[in-house]
């Protein structure tokens, strides 16, 4: 299994300096949130973006992707039932996914909880297609960039839209492209009250990519949260892809974060 970690993780840091530090305590990559990079993806050059897919190159490690998609700009909104607005939203998850595969990454994480609840005004099954049609406006690019979006389900406490397993595999099912599939996050996961091993298999064919933390919101290893039969279960659905950190509490401080959970990890998933 290859392990990477969220860069906002290292708050303040230079993006170099995360790539040496991550390659140097053994991640195989490292996760992006575009917000880090700059306020406005489309802001960011064609040689800049050469720069950071060479830097990661000389380095010896992945950039896998992005998440946090939609935190900046403001204003962006994937089932808004404004055309403008979602016009707006399709034209920057485009250019996102440009920059993804220009630097080398093959995942986008859709989460954003805030840019995806039904907006007052309009019922479930509007926003349901609403959405719906965005990622199918996107999908034309994913494809030509090797981007798989992954559609992320979060819990009821952050949002009306897609909490489950289930609901992110529905609607992956219907918009029925190759480009298109779900992650699993650990956290996420266990808002569901189910078990966690029982979901993965659920999801056998349709699992883009895995957020690893434990359900305090800290990093694997830092609660409760056993991963032993979560790695049992990613190996037996055949899952290869990343299994990336992603924490929300950033205590005590970056690197004591990075080095407990691939220590952890690693153990886990030996």
């Amino acid at each position: 299994m290859k392990f990477s970690i969220c860069n906002e993780t290292f708050e303040g840091w230079e993006l170099h300096d995360v790539l040496e530090y991550a390659r140097s305590i053994g991640y195989d990559g490292v996760e992006i949130a575009p917000f880090t990079i700059a306020e406005r993806i489309d802001e960011v050059s064609q040689e800049r973006r050469i720069e950071i897919l060479e830097d990661a190159r000389s380095i010896g490690i992945d950039l896998v992707g992005l998440h946090w998609l939609l935190v900046k700009p403001e204003g962006l909104y994937i089932n808004h039932p404004d055309p403008s607005v979602r016009g707006m939203t399709v034209d920057y998850m485009k250019e996102l996914t440009r920059f993804c595969g220009d630097i080398g990454g093959g995942v986008m994480v859709v989460g954003s909880p805030k840019q995806r609840n039904v907006v007052e005004g309009i019922d479930f099954a509007t926003a349901w297609d609403l959405a719906k049609d965005t990622f199918q406006q996107i999908l034309p690019v994913a494809e030509d960039k090797g981007v798989t979006l992954c559609i992320e389900p979060l819990s009821t406490a952050e949002t009306d839209f897609i909490n489950t397993a289930e609901d992110a595999m529905r609607m992956a099912r219907e918009v029925d492209h190759p480009n298109l599939k779900i992650i699993l996050d650990v956290k996420a996961m266990s808002s569901e009250g189910k078990d966690l091993p029982e979901i993965i298999r659920s999801a056998e064919d349709m699992v883009g990519h895995v957020h690893a933390n434990d359900a305090n919101r800290r990093g694997p290893g830092f609660g409760d949260t056993d991963f032993v039969p979560i790695a049992a279960a990613l190996r037996e659905i055949g899952y290869d892809g990343y299994v990336s950190v992603e924490v929300f509490d950033y205590s005590p401080d970056p690197k004591t974060i990075a080095s407990r959970s691939i220590e952890y990890l690693r153990k886990a998933f030996s």
